[in-house]
């Protein structure tokens, strides 16, 4: 893998690479492509839990991927679910949207980056890292808005006196077949939602999501179906971006 010179600089200098596993192909594909070319004591793996929002089996996958290669693996978590997240936003303001949308995500703030910058400071200051390179399996082809992020920047926002944050999104040219052959080349499997029919992995409930991995996700998860059900009968709002009724777009 080509990688930017600046990234290799950072390799050079001991800088953290923190690798974002949600177990999802492209996280588990970015994190192959990052042991080609980092030292493994230069790598954390961490791994934002969801709880039962999440696919079965993602953080397994993302620690059992650490594992195999002696890699630390942190589990990053917040003090609350997505559905409590929507329940108190309904109870403090019931005359707006409840749950999260494509503007605002709070899901991907509160549940995911929160948590895990957490996570990832408390663990550079355990072993003293001034410099962390923060890695993300974020791919252009899946969105415009995604294409357009620099595959590598500084990360004005997070750093600060004590620490120097970076963003470098190591898959970001490749396609979804690239990231299915990096897998199978290197003799893993991908989460078994893709085999399922799944087009991407992470909440089995996404605001995002396709109808066919939502559809994938009820039939898997009818439980959980009903609990979002529920929440969107209780505030009136739908968790969809589509806004249509949960049950109505997995019919």
């Amino acid at each position: 893998m080509e990688i930017p010179k600046d990234v290799e600089a950072l390799v050079a200098s001991g800088a953290l690479f923190v690798a974002n596993h949600s177990g999802g192909k492209d996280s588990q594909a970015q994190l192959i492509k990052m042991l080609e070319v980092i030292p493994a004591a230069q790598i954390v793996v961490v791994h934002a839990s969801l709880g039962a929002m999440e696919w079965p089996g993602a953080m397994e996958l993302a620690r059992n991927q650490a594992a195999a290669s002696d890699l630390q693996f942190i589990i990053a978590k917040a003090g609350k679910t997505l559905l409590e997240m929507v329940a108190r936003r309904f109870e403090g303001r019931p005359e707006v949207p409840s749950w999260p949308s494509a503007t605002t995500r709070q899901c991907t703030s509160d549940l995911k980056r929160g948590p895990i910058q957490r996570e990832v400071r408390r663990y550079a200051k355990d072993n003293g890292f001034k410099v962390i390179v923060n890695c993300l399996g974020l791919r252009a082809q899946e969105s415009s808005g995604r294409a357009k992020r620099q595959p590598f920047r500084m990360n004005e926002r997070d750093s600060n006196s004590v620490l120097t944050w970076y963003e470098w999104l190591p898959v970001h040219d490749l396609s979804a077949d690239d990231v299915f052959s990096i897998i199978k080349s290197a003799g893993q499997q991908p989460h078994y939602a893709y085999a399922l029919g799944n087009d991407r992995l992470s909440c089995v409930f996404c605001i995002m999501a396709s109808k066919r991995d939502l559809t994938n996700g009820a039939a898997n998860h009818p439980t959980l179906l009903a609990e979002y059900a529920a929440m969107e009968s209780r505030t009136g709002y739908t968790m969809h971006m589509s806004r249509i009724p949960l049950v109505e777009l997995v019919a």
